[in-house]
């Protein structure tokens, strides 16, 4: 039976926000009789996380998926419901736990901006009770995976942001943890520094089994990494399951186009009942439904004169971008 790392039952969060009228006359008012409303951002939702799984959070902005890391981590107490993580309250924050877990953020750092990160390295070592020793050993070992050496020992301020994200990663790895909440981490990096950070991610996963809940607007992170996805729509689940179900779901049809021999059996093909889309002399393009694709392949093969032939899956930015508008999937 599976370790389950993270169970989350009816879990709810509300903010209490200030209700103020516009204008100088509201202002006033508020001033003297200030008044709150509850808004609630988080809706009684529930799901459980295996050890050792890589789970994708998707949402628009606003849904509230960083709502449910800082919940998960610790950061914020929650309204209703209950989270156990690796066998602990978060919002607890017990010593044992906080060694046990990471939270990486895109947007926000934890290294001395004038100092070179090596120093912060030792120092979050020291917080974690690592001797000099220790600490030397797994910040080699992370810099190896992380494929960093020089920028150890020049100052944060002069690293290139790929740069600074690898040593915000080495740092926030020192204590070797189990969980890790990863919040939008490959956020402004170019092409090669997400490739090589997701690398990375899939190295340190499969070596320590660790358990990794992503969010991330960048639909290659998640298609990378993540085999279940869950996905978030104003404060609701909405899906919980793999992602290749997902997609199959959004995207239920495949274009083929098909270069025939002839003319002649493009125009045949075009009049064999098939859902055409568009002719252009001895080329076609078809749409057939994911569940037919292999029927429908061989008798087009069996009865024609094919040249060559492609299947044109959607893009994935396009699919996933409906998952951010729909509130139900």
């Amino acid at each position: 039976m599976d370790k389950h790392t993270i169970e989350v039952k009816n879990l709810s969060k509300s903010f209490n926000i200030s209700a103020k009228e516009p204008g100088l006359k509201g202002t006033i008012k508020h001033f003297f009789k200030r008044q709150t409303k509850s808004l609630k951002v988080i809706k009684d939702i529930s799901f459980k996380i295996k050890e050792g799984e890589i789970i994708g959070f998707l949402g628009a902005n606003g849904a509230g998926k960083t709502t449910i890391l800082k919940m998960l981590c610790g950061l914020i107490y929650p309204s209703e419901g209950s989270i156990i993580v690796s066998g602990y309250l978060p919002y607890r924050r017990k010593e044992n736990f906080l060694k046990n877990i990471s939270l990486i953020m895109g947007q926000k750092q934890q290294l001395i901006w004038d100092l070179p990160p090596i120093e912060s390295f030792y120092l979050n070592a020291s917080i974690y009770d690592l001797d000099k020793f220790e600490a030397k050993k797994r910040i080699k070992k992370l810099a190896e995976m992380l494929e960093i050496g020089e920028e150890l020992f020049i100052p944060v301020r002069k690293l290139s942001l790929g740069q600074r994200m690898k040593s915000e990663l080495l740092a926030a790895l020192i204590h070797e943890p189990n969980i890790l909440f990863l919040d939008e981490p490959t956020l402004g990096l170019d092409i090669n520094a997400q490739r090589n950070l997701r690398k990375f991610l899939q190295k340190y996963n499969n070596e320590t089994n660790a358990t990794i809940c992503l969010t991330s607007h960048y639909m290659k992170d998640i298609t990378s990494l993540c085999k279940r996805v869950i996905c978030v729509h104003n404060g609701s689940i909405t899906y919980d399951g793999e992602l290749d179900l997902l997609l199959k779901k959004l995207s239920p049809v495949k274009e083929i186009l098909i270069v025939c021999s002839s003319e002649e059996d493009a125009n045949q093909l075009e009049n064999s009942g098939f859902n055409v889309k568009n002719k252009t002399k001895n080329e076609i393009t078809i749409i057939i439904e994911n569940n037919s694709i292999t029927s429908s392949l061989k008798k087009i093969l069996n009865n024609f004169d094919i040249v060559d032939l492609f299947i044109n899956e959607p893009p994935i930015d396009e699919i996933i971008g409906k998952i951010l508008i729909k509130k139900k999937l």
